[in-house]
Protein backbone atom coordinates (compact mmCIF):
# COMPACT_ATOMS: atom_id res chain seq x y z
CA UNK A 1 0.00 0.00 0.00
CA UNK A 2 1.74 3.55 -0.91
CA UNK A 3 1.26 6.82 0.16
CA UNK A 4 2.47 10.21 0.36
CA UNK A 5 5.66 9.89 3.27
CA UNK A 6 3.89 10.73 7.03
CA UNK A 7 4.93 14.17 7.87
CA UNK A 8 7.70 13.76 11.48
CA UNK A 9 6.21 17.03 13.54
CA UNK A 10 9.32 18.54 15.45
CA UNK A 11 8.59 18.70 18.98
CA UNK A 12 9.20 22.24 20.84
CA UNK A 13 11.32 21.52 23.86
CA UNK A 14 9.19 22.81 26.65
CA UNK A 15 10.70 25.78 28.45
CA UNK A 16 12.29 25.31 31.23
CA UNK A 17 11.15 26.98 34.61
CA UNK A 18 13.29 29.43 36.14
CA UNK A 19 15.81 28.79 38.41
CA UNK A 20 15.40 24.96 37.88
CA UNK A 21 18.87 24.39 38.08
CA UNK A 22 18.87 25.31 42.04
CA UNK A 23 16.95 22.26 43.25
CA UNK A 24 19.55 20.02 43.21
CA UNK A 25 22.05 22.93 44.51
CA UNK A 26 20.07 23.14 47.49
CA UNK A 27 19.84 19.46 47.85
CA UNK A 28 24.04 18.93 48.08
CA UNK A 29 24.23 22.16 49.80
CA UNK A 30 21.74 20.39 52.65
CA UNK A 31 23.73 17.07 52.63
CA UNK A 32 27.02 18.83 53.29
CA UNK A 33 25.78 21.38 55.94
CA UNK A 34 24.18 17.84 57.66
CA UNK A 35 27.09 16.05 57.16
CA UNK A 36 29.49 18.70 58.74
CA UNK A 37 26.70 19.44 61.79
CA UNK A 38 27.08 15.68 62.32
CA UNK A 39 30.55 15.85 62.89
CA UNK A 40 30.59 18.88 65.10
CA UNK A 41 27.95 16.70 67.50
CA UNK A 42 30.55 15.40 70.35
CA UNK A 43 31.04 11.97 69.81
CA UNK A 44 28.90 10.20 72.53
CA UNK A 45 30.20 9.23 75.75
CA UNK A 46 31.37 5.84 76.31
CA UNK A 47 29.96 3.93 79.36
CA UNK A 48 32.72 2.93 81.89
CA UNK A 49 31.89 0.34 84.05
CA UNK A 50 32.86 1.54 87.28
CA UNK A 51 36.30 0.70 89.15
CA UNK A 52 35.83 -2.42 91.88
CA UNK A 53 36.39 0.34 94.85
CA UNK A 54 33.54 2.27 93.71
CA UNK A 55 30.29 2.49 95.10
CA UNK A 56 27.21 4.24 92.93
CA UNK A 57 25.31 6.50 95.19
CA UNK A 58 21.69 6.98 94.33
CA UNK A 59 20.41 10.72 94.53
CA UNK A 60 17.50 10.03 94.04
CA UNK A 61 17.15 7.73 96.97
CA UNK A 62 19.45 9.74 99.05
CA UNK A 63 17.35 12.71 98.27
CA UNK A 64 14.56 11.94 101.25
CA UNK A 65 15.28 10.64 104.28
CA UNK A 66 11.56 10.51 105.66
CA UNK A 67 10.18 10.27 108.98
CA UNK A 68 10.41 6.63 110.15
CA UNK A 69 14.71 7.24 109.85
CA UNK A 70 15.07 10.88 111.33
CA UNK A 71 17.88 9.24 113.05
CA UNK A 72 19.75 9.30 110.04
CA UNK A 73 19.77 13.10 110.27
CA UNK A 74 23.65 13.92 110.77
CA UNK A 75 23.93 15.93 113.53
CA UNK A 76 27.20 17.32 112.76
CA UNK A 77 29.40 17.73 109.87
CA UNK A 78 33.11 16.73 111.27
CA UNK A 79 32.77 13.42 112.85
CA UNK A 80 30.27 11.69 111.26
CA UNK A 81 30.87 11.24 107.20
CA UNK A 82 27.23 10.94 103.90
CA UNK A 83 28.23 6.74 103.64
CA UNK A 84 24.74 5.53 102.75
CA UNK A 85 26.44 1.90 101.89
CA UNK A 86 28.28 1.31 105.16
CA UNK A 87 31.24 0.95 102.91
CA UNK A 88 34.81 0.08 104.11
CA UNK A 89 36.80 3.18 103.15
CA UNK A 90 38.45 4.18 101.14
CA UNK A 91 36.86 3.78 98.06
CA UNK A 92 35.18 5.89 95.10
CA UNK A 93 32.16 7.62 95.75
CA UNK A 94 30.30 8.49 92.77
CA UNK A 95 27.50 10.78 92.59
CA UNK A 96 27.66 11.42 88.78
CA UNK A 97 28.67 9.46 86.27
CA UNK A 98 30.60 11.82 84.67
CA UNK A 99 33.29 11.09 87.59
CA UNK A 100 33.82 7.11 86.27
CA UNK A 101 35.28 9.74 83.09
CA UNK A 102 37.49 10.89 85.42
CA UNK A 103 38.62 7.36 87.67
CA UNK A 104 38.68 5.04 84.35
CA UNK A 105 37.90 1.41 84.66
CA UNK A 106 40.78 0.88 86.45
CA UNK A 107 41.37 3.40 89.48
CA UNK A 108 42.17 2.35 92.61
CA UNK A 109 43.07 4.11 96.13
CA UNK A 110 46.31 2.45 97.82
CA UNK A 111 47.04 3.87 101.56
CA UNK A 112 51.33 3.83 101.15
CA UNK A 113 52.63 5.63 104.22
CA UNK A 114 51.21 4.91 107.49
CA UNK A 115 52.36 6.36 111.40
CA UNK A 116 49.42 5.80 113.90
CA UNK A 117 51.79 8.24 116.57
CA UNK A 118 52.37 10.98 114.45
CA UNK A 119 50.26 13.38 112.02
CA UNK A 120 53.47 13.53 109.43
CA UNK A 121 51.11 13.81 106.32
CA UNK A 122 49.19 17.47 107.15
CA UNK A 123 50.00 19.66 104.19
CA UNK A 124 52.23 21.63 101.83
CA UNK A 125 52.68 18.64 99.15
CA UNK A 126 54.76 19.54 96.59
CA UNK A 127 55.23 16.97 93.85
CA UNK A 128 58.69 16.98 92.41
CA UNK A 129 58.72 15.05 88.97
CA UNK A 130 63.01 14.98 88.12
CA UNK A 131 63.62 12.45 91.81
CA UNK A 132 59.69 11.71 91.68
CA UNK A 133 59.67 12.62 95.15
CA UNK A 134 56.80 14.32 96.82
CA UNK A 135 57.42 16.63 99.73
CA UNK A 136 55.33 17.51 102.58
CA UNK A 137 54.40 19.07 105.82
CA UNK A 138 53.36 17.47 109.52
CA UNK A 139 50.55 18.95 111.61
CA UNK A 140 51.20 22.77 113.16
CA UNK A 141 49.97 22.70 116.60
CA UNK A 142 47.44 19.86 116.04
CA UNK A 143 46.39 17.09 117.01
CA UNK A 144 49.63 14.34 117.03
CA UNK A 145 52.15 17.02 115.65
CA UNK A 146 53.61 17.40 118.72
CA UNK A 147 54.39 21.31 117.42
CA UNK A 148 53.65 24.15 119.62
CA UNK A 149 55.09 27.77 120.56
CA UNK A 150 57.95 25.89 120.97
CA UNK A 151 58.73 23.66 119.07
CA UNK A 152 58.76 23.25 115.01
CA UNK A 153 56.88 21.19 112.37
CA UNK A 154 58.80 18.99 110.45
CA UNK A 155 59.24 19.15 106.53
CA UNK A 156 59.49 14.89 104.77
CA UNK A 157 60.06 13.61 101.70
CA UNK A 158 58.35 10.01 100.33
CA UNK A 159 59.88 8.38 97.37
CA UNK A 160 57.16 7.95 94.78
CA UNK A 161 58.92 5.33 93.31
CA UNK A 162 59.97 3.26 95.55
CA UNK A 163 55.82 3.19 96.79
CA UNK A 164 55.24 2.15 92.80
CA UNK A 165 57.29 -0.93 93.14
CA UNK A 166 55.95 -1.39 96.30
CA UNK A 167 52.42 -1.10 94.94
CA UNK A 168 53.66 -3.65 91.73
CA UNK A 169 54.39 -6.04 94.48
CA UNK A 170 50.58 -6.45 95.89
CA UNK A 171 48.76 -9.71 95.34
CA UNK A 172 45.43 -8.57 93.55
CA UNK A 173 42.64 -7.38 96.26
CA UNK A 174 45.54 -6.02 98.61
CA UNK A 175 45.60 -1.77 98.53
CA UNK A 176 48.23 -1.33 101.75
CA UNK A 177 51.51 -1.05 101.75
CA UNK A 178 54.25 1.56 104.02
CA UNK A 179 56.94 3.17 102.51
CA UNK A 180 58.69 5.43 105.35
CA UNK A 181 58.37 9.38 104.84
CA UNK A 182 62.44 10.67 105.20
CA UNK A 183 62.31 13.82 107.32
CA UNK A 184 64.51 17.18 105.58
CA UNK A 185 66.56 19.31 107.66
CA UNK A 186 65.73 22.84 106.99
CA UNK A 187 67.45 25.99 108.36
CA UNK A 188 65.91 28.16 111.11
CA UNK A 189 64.03 30.49 109.05
CA UNK A 190 61.40 28.13 108.05
CA UNK A 191 58.59 27.06 110.71
CA UNK A 192 55.50 25.70 111.13
CA UNK A 193 55.54 25.29 107.21
CA UNK A 194 51.63 24.98 105.97
CA UNK A 195 51.48 25.36 102.46
CA UNK A 196 53.70 24.28 99.36
CA UNK A 197 53.79 24.53 95.57
CA UNK A 198 56.10 24.27 92.29
CA UNK A 199 58.63 24.03 91.76
CA UNK A 200 58.95 27.17 91.34
CA UNK A 201 62.46 28.53 89.54
CA UNK A 202 63.38 24.35 90.05
CA UNK A 203 62.81 25.25 93.92
CA UNK A 204 60.42 23.85 96.23
CA UNK A 205 58.19 26.39 97.31
CA UNK A 206 56.96 26.96 100.76
CA UNK A 207 54.74 29.38 102.69
CA UNK A 208 55.54 28.75 106.72
CA UNK A 209 53.34 30.21 109.47
CA UNK A 210 55.92 31.31 111.32
CA UNK A 211 56.39 30.33 115.50
CA UNK A 212 55.83 32.07 118.35
CA UNK A 213 57.51 35.86 117.43
CA UNK A 214 59.93 33.82 114.42
CA UNK A 215 57.77 35.73 111.52
CA UNK A 216 55.51 33.71 108.39
CA UNK A 217 57.34 33.70 105.32
CA UNK A 218 57.68 32.60 101.78
CA UNK A 219 60.75 30.45 100.67
CA UNK A 220 62.28 28.62 98.35
CA UNK A 221 64.44 25.56 98.92
CA UNK A 222 66.52 23.20 96.88
CA UNK A 223 65.27 19.84 96.55
CA UNK A 224 68.49 18.23 96.71
CA UNK A 225 71.14 18.15 99.50
CA UNK A 226 71.82 20.48 101.24
CA UNK A 227 68.36 21.83 101.07
CA UNK A 228 69.43 25.44 100.79
CA UNK A 229 66.78 27.87 101.77
CA UNK A 230 66.29 31.44 100.10
CA UNK A 231 63.56 33.81 101.97
CA UNK A 232 61.17 35.09 98.92
CA UNK A 233 58.84 37.43 101.64
CA UNK A 234 58.32 37.87 105.52
CA UNK A 235 56.77 40.85 105.87
CA UNK A 236 54.31 43.36 104.42
CA UNK A 237 55.80 47.11 104.60
CA UNK A 238 57.47 46.11 108.07
CA UNK A 239 54.25 44.91 109.52
CA UNK A 240 54.31 40.76 109.89
CA UNK A 241 51.38 38.55 108.60
CA UNK A 242 49.45 36.39 111.01
CA UNK A 243 49.87 32.95 109.84
CA UNK A 244 50.60 32.26 106.29
CA UNK A 245 48.81 29.46 104.91
CA UNK A 246 48.48 28.08 101.47
CA UNK A 247 50.32 29.36 97.74
CA UNK A 248 50.11 28.76 94.30
CA UNK A 249 51.73 29.90 91.41
CA UNK A 250 49.64 31.94 88.87
CA UNK A 251 50.58 31.12 84.48
CA UNK A 252 51.63 35.07 84.86
CA UNK A 253 54.56 33.61 87.47
CA UNK A 254 53.03 35.92 90.56
CA UNK A 255 52.42 34.34 93.64
CA UNK A 256 49.30 34.46 95.16
CA UNK A 257 48.87 33.18 98.70
CA UNK A 258 46.49 33.22 101.68
CA UNK A 259 46.73 34.52 105.38
CA UNK A 260 44.68 33.51 108.32
CA UNK A 261 44.66 33.72 112.32
CA UNK A 262 45.29 30.36 112.91
CA UNK A 263 48.75 30.31 114.16
CA UNK A 264 47.39 32.48 116.77
CA UNK A 265 43.92 29.68 117.01
CA UNK A 266 46.22 26.83 117.79
CA UNK A 267 48.60 28.93 120.20
CA UNK A 268 51.60 28.98 118.59
CA UNK A 269 51.55 32.73 116.85
CA UNK A 270 50.58 35.55 118.79
CA UNK A 271 47.64 37.61 118.55
CA UNK A 272 47.03 38.82 114.72
CA UNK A 273 47.58 42.36 113.66
CA UNK A 274 46.24 42.51 110.57
CA UNK A 275 42.63 41.20 108.64
CA UNK A 276 42.84 38.13 107.24
CA UNK A 277 43.07 38.15 103.11
CA UNK A 278 44.92 37.02 100.34
CA UNK A 279 47.82 38.42 98.30
CA UNK A 280 49.96 38.69 95.45
CA UNK A 281 53.56 38.89 95.23
CA UNK A 282 55.46 39.70 91.95
CA UNK A 283 59.11 37.95 92.92
CA UNK A 284 60.56 39.96 89.80
CA UNK A 285 59.36 43.69 91.39
CA UNK A 286 59.05 42.52 94.91
CA UNK A 287 56.11 44.26 95.12
CA UNK A 288 53.17 42.97 97.47
CA UNK A 289 49.36 43.85 97.55
CA UNK A 290 46.00 42.66 98.62
CA UNK A 291 43.98 41.27 95.99
CA UNK A 292 40.99 39.84 98.11
CA UNK A 293 39.35 40.10 101.68
CA UNK A 294 36.37 39.85 103.40
CA UNK A 295 36.62 36.11 104.35
CA UNK A 296 36.31 34.31 107.89
CA UNK A 297 39.47 32.10 107.07
CA UNK A 298 40.71 31.81 103.25
CA UNK A 299 42.63 29.20 103.22
CA UNK A 300 43.13 27.06 100.24
CA UNK A 301 44.15 28.45 96.90
CA UNK A 302 44.02 27.56 93.33
CA UNK A 303 43.39 28.74 90.01
CA UNK A 304 41.65 27.05 86.92
CA UNK A 305 44.24 25.91 84.17
CA UNK A 306 43.82 29.58 82.05
CA UNK A 307 44.20 31.94 85.37
CA UNK A 308 41.63 33.62 84.72
CA UNK A 309 39.30 31.90 87.77
CA UNK A 310 40.47 31.43 91.46
CA UNK A 311 39.15 29.12 93.77
CA UNK A 312 39.51 30.32 97.87
CA UNK A 313 38.34 27.62 100.53
CA UNK A 314 37.00 29.50 103.10
CA UNK A 315 37.52 27.31 106.57
CA UNK A 316 35.35 29.56 108.94
CA UNK A 317 33.76 26.53 110.66
CA UNK A 318 36.76 25.46 111.99
CA UNK A 319 38.63 27.54 114.78
CA UNK A 320 41.03 25.77 116.02
CA UNK A 321 40.96 25.91 119.83
CA UNK A 322 37.85 27.72 119.88
CA UNK A 323 36.10 24.99 118.97
CA UNK A 324 33.48 24.27 115.42
CA UNK A 325 30.91 26.12 114.49
CA UNK A 326 29.04 24.98 111.62
CA UNK A 327 27.06 28.06 111.00
CA UNK A 328 30.12 29.55 109.95
CA UNK A 329 31.53 28.98 106.44
CA UNK A 330 32.73 25.76 105.22
CA UNK A 331 32.72 27.02 101.52
CA UNK A 332 34.92 27.16 98.63
CA UNK A 333 34.06 30.62 96.72
CA UNK A 334 35.10 30.99 92.78
CA UNK A 335 35.96 34.49 91.65
CA UNK A 336 37.23 36.28 88.65
CA UNK A 337 41.15 37.09 87.91
CA UNK A 338 41.48 40.76 86.76
CA UNK A 339 43.59 40.30 83.42
CA UNK A 340 45.90 43.47 84.55
CA UNK A 341 45.34 43.81 88.37
CA UNK A 342 45.15 40.45 89.20
CA UNK A 343 42.67 41.41 91.77
CA UNK A 344 40.11 38.89 92.77
CA UNK A 345 36.51 40.36 91.56
CA UNK A 346 32.57 38.41 91.20
CA UNK A 347 32.67 36.32 93.80
CA UNK A 348 30.43 33.36 94.07
CA UNK A 349 29.86 30.22 95.54
CA UNK A 350 31.24 26.97 93.91
CA UNK A 351 30.38 24.42 96.58
CA UNK A 352 29.85 24.42 100.28
CA UNK A 353 30.85 20.85 101.62
CA UNK A 354 28.89 18.41 103.87
CA UNK A 355 32.12 16.90 105.81
CA UNK A 356 34.32 19.39 107.56
CA UNK A 357 35.78 22.58 106.11
CA UNK A 358 37.20 22.41 102.35
CA UNK A 359 41.24 22.88 102.95
CA UNK A 360 43.55 22.34 100.34
CA UNK A 361 42.73 22.79 96.73
CA UNK A 362 43.96 21.46 93.46
CA UNK A 363 42.39 21.10 89.80
CA UNK A 364 42.83 19.36 86.83
CA UNK A 365 43.57 19.60 83.19
CA UNK A 366 39.53 20.11 82.16
CA UNK A 367 39.21 22.52 85.13
CA UNK A 368 37.64 19.88 87.54
CA UNK A 369 38.40 21.46 91.45
CA UNK A 370 39.72 18.88 94.27
CA UNK A 371 39.54 19.88 97.55
CA UNK A 372 40.41 18.18 100.80
CA UNK A 373 37.47 17.77 103.32
CA UNK A 374 36.41 15.85 106.51
CA UNK A 375 36.32 12.37 104.69
CA UNK A 376 38.73 13.01 102.09
CA UNK A 377 39.16 14.67 98.88
CA UNK A 378 35.71 15.79 96.89
CA UNK A 379 35.42 16.85 93.09
CA UNK A 380 33.32 18.79 91.34
CA UNK A 381 32.85 20.30 87.90
CA UNK A 382 33.61 24.37 87.34
CA UNK A 383 30.33 24.87 87.37
CA UNK A 384 30.13 23.52 91.02
CA UNK A 385 28.61 19.95 90.77
CA UNK A 386 29.87 17.27 92.94
CA UNK A 387 30.96 14.59 90.50
CA UNK A 388 32.45 12.06 93.30
CA UNK A 389 34.55 11.61 95.94
CA UNK A 390 38.27 9.98 97.19
CA UNK A 391 36.38 8.54 100.35
CA UNK A 392 38.94 7.93 102.96
CA UNK A 393 35.97 8.25 106.23
CA UNK A 394 39.32 10.54 107.57
CA UNK A 395 40.16 14.23 107.70
CA UNK A 396 42.38 15.37 104.61
CA UNK A 397 44.09 18.81 104.54
CA UNK A 398 45.47 18.32 100.99
CA UNK A 399 46.41 16.45 97.94
CA UNK A 400 48.82 17.02 95.05
CA UNK A 401 49.01 15.28 91.60
CA UNK A 402 52.20 13.00 91.21
CA UNK A 403 52.84 12.56 87.71
CA UNK A 404 50.46 11.43 84.66
CA UNK A 405 47.70 9.75 86.28
CA UNK A 406 48.95 9.93 90.22
CA UNK A 407 47.25 12.13 93.03
CA UNK A 408 48.89 11.94 96.59
CA UNK A 409 46.22 12.53 99.66
CA UNK A 410 47.55 13.93 102.97
CA UNK A 411 45.39 12.31 105.76
CA UNK A 412 47.16 13.43 108.85
CA UNK A 413 48.54 9.94 109.99
CA UNK A 414 48.14 8.50 106.60
CA UNK A 415 49.23 9.03 103.29
CA UNK A 416 47.51 7.32 100.13
CA UNK A 417 47.97 7.27 96.31
CA UNK A 418 45.44 7.03 93.66
CA UNK A 419 46.16 5.58 89.93
CA UNK A 420 43.56 6.84 87.84
CA UNK A 421 43.28 8.16 84.24
CA UNK A 422 43.19 12.60 84.68
CA UNK A 423 46.44 14.55 85.33
CA UNK A 424 46.56 17.80 87.31
CA UNK A 425 47.12 21.27 85.82
CA UNK A 426 51.01 21.95 85.40
CA UNK A 427 51.98 23.60 89.28
CA UNK A 428 55.44 24.42 88.34
CA UNK A 429 57.18 27.96 86.84
CA UNK A 430 58.12 28.18 83.93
Amino acid sequence: MSGAPRKLERKEPKPTEPYAWFAPVLIVVGVLIAAIVQARKPAPVREIQPPAQAVIVDRAAAAVIGHDEASSIRGEAFETHFNPHGKEAPFFQVFDKSFLQILGRYASIYEISSDPTFAFAHEAPIYHEESDMVFFASNGGGALGFSDWHNNNKVLSLNLTVVDDAIWRLKAGQYTVNVPATKLDLHNSVQMTNGGTGPYKNDLLFINSGRANLHPNIVAVNPYSPHNVTVLLDNYYGRSFNSLNDIKIHPSGKLFFTDVTYGHLNEFRPEPLMPNQVYRFDPETHSVRVVADGFSKPNGIAFSPDGKTAYIADTGAAAGVNGLHQTLPATIYAMDVHPKSHAFTNRRVLAYVDAGVPDGIQTDTKGNVYSACGDGVHVWNPEGELLGKFFLGRVSANMVFAGRGRLVILAETKVYMVHFRTDGQKLSWP
